[in-house]
């Protein structure tokens, strides 16, 4: 069978965006520390989600990326807080994604997952990038995505490219095609702050409940607000 490798966060977003492509690949997905609050919890769903659906995992550590990371995800500094009637301020949301910024972190993860496609000869990198994240994240936009995969093209003597099968989708269309796909999106873990339950007042979080809330569609996630 074709290989993929997956960035796999044990988000929302990745887990879909994988699940679009887990019938015709083996996947390899990659889970990356980098000191996030959230780290123990990702790897949790993303160790449950591979489980679930037969990927093979992988975990990297970043220390160097925690060390030179001003994000409030992997500081002391409070996640942001946001209401669901701000979520479309773009000024509101700004501020937020550039409290959580990690500096070039999709640019990291994606050099690395090139590098381990190369490496096992995988045809595909699977990222969950998209339309709605890249109001604010550069690094989700089909820019990037575009972009990036020229670099591959120049760079690597191996015939690969990035998948973004979210690329266009908002986070309400993403639950709609995880739920065609068959994704274990109950399983997916979206929150900022790393508790066991997810916050309910993150940005992440609160994109997340609104999708469901606007498909009417019954959400498993347990919040603690």
């Amino acid at each position: 069978m074709k290989k993929a490798i997956s960035v796999l966060s044990g988000g929302l977003d990745c887990t879909v965006a994988t699940s679009v492509y887990a019938k015709d690949y083996e996947i390899h997905a990659i889970t990356f520390n980098y000191g996030q609050k959230a780290f123990k919890r990702e790897l949790k769903a993303a160790q449950e989600i591979c489980k679930r659906m037969g990927f093979k995992h992988y975990v990297i550590d970043l220390p160097w990326l925690d060390d030179i990371s001003t994000s409030s995800l992997n500081t002391d500094e409070d996640i942001p807080e946001i209401k669901e009637g701000e979520l479309d301020n773009l000024k509101k949301s700004q501020e937020t994604a550039n409290s959580v910024w990690v500096p070039a972190r999709n640019m990291v993860f994606t050099s690395i997952a090139t590098s381990f496609a190369e490496s096992i000869s995988a045809e595909i990198i699977i990222v969950g990038w998209d339309a709605e994240e890249a109001a604010t994240f550069p690094d989700n936009s089909k820019e990037f995505l575009n972009t990036f995969n020229e670099l591959i093209s120049t760079g690597s003597p191996k015939n690969i490219r990035i998948e973004a099968p979210a690329i266009d989708l908002n986070k309400e269309e993403i639950v709609k095609l995880g739920v065609e796909v068959g994704a274990p999106i109950e399983l997916s873990y979206s929150c900022y702050a790393g508790r066991d339950k997810h916050c309910g007042i993150c940005e992440s979080c609160m994109r997340r409940k609104r999708a469901f809330k606007k498909l009417k569609i019954k959400d498993f996630t347990e919040y603690e607000i």
